[in-house]
């Protein structure tokens, strides 16, 4: 996949790749919601995601919230997949759509009937998980894009990204340049016409009148 195309031939997708990471993503995203919950119940005695007598972890309330953290990572991986196969500039697409998104989720709890303390926190826990999301699986999607066995380089560029070795003439020089790039000290063959015979023996002598 190209920068400003659509598709590119010398690339190909690794949807094993993606997907594996997508579902790495998604277990991050949960334990953040787990361990968040237990920082700010435990801890900062915060009562979030559930009830203040549920405990360190609160009820089934915070299983289901990080259960949705990670159905959210694995539909933004969907998400990257579609956009890796269609779209062009995909990962910029991807990380505006994900970042508008974890906006949403930061914002969201300010507009619900809860103490400031609980709305901070619940923001805290929806940002750091949404961070994680969108730079885990901007890693993803990069690494994702492999490039196609016996693929061509653009013109100029070598297989490792250097510059690529011009094609020679059979006396060794570059085309149009009349240089040689062989090693010093190394043989160039030269081209004899018809007229060239080899140098003049000295002792011929033409016959005299």
């Amino acid at each position: 996949m190209s920068g400003n195309g659509y598709g590119d031939s010398r690339r190909r997708l690794n949807a094993a790749r993606l997907w594996s990471g997508g579902l790495a993503t998604a277990v991050v995203a949960g334990l953040v919601v787990l361990v968040g919950a237990l920082v700010a119940r435990g801890v900062l005695g915060v009562p979030v995601l559930a009830p203040e007598e549920a405990g360190y972890f609160g009820d089934a309330g915070t299983g289901v919230y990080a259960a949705l953290a990670a159905l959210s990572a694995l539909l933004a991986t969907a998400l990257l997949h579609l956009l890796l196969v269609s779209a062009p500039r995909p990962l910029a697409f991807f990380g505006w759509i994900i970042g508008l998104a974890v906006v949403i989720a930061a914002v969201g709890p300010f507009a619900q009937e809860a103490p400031l303390a609980t709305q901070v926190t619940t923001a805290t826990i929806n940002l750091v998980a949404g961070l994680a999301i969108a730079s885990l699986l901007g890693s993803v999607g990069a690494g994702a894009r492999t490039r196609r066995p016996g693929s061509h380089a653009p013109d100029g560029v070598g297989p490792a990204g250097g510059a690529r070795q011009r094609p020679r003439r059979g006396d060794g020089t570059l085309p149009g340049t009349g240089y040689t790039t062989q090693p010093a000290g190394t043989p160039i063959p030269q081209q004899r016409s018809g007229r060239h015979r080899g140098p003049a023996d000295p002792t011929l002598r033409l016959p005299r009148d």
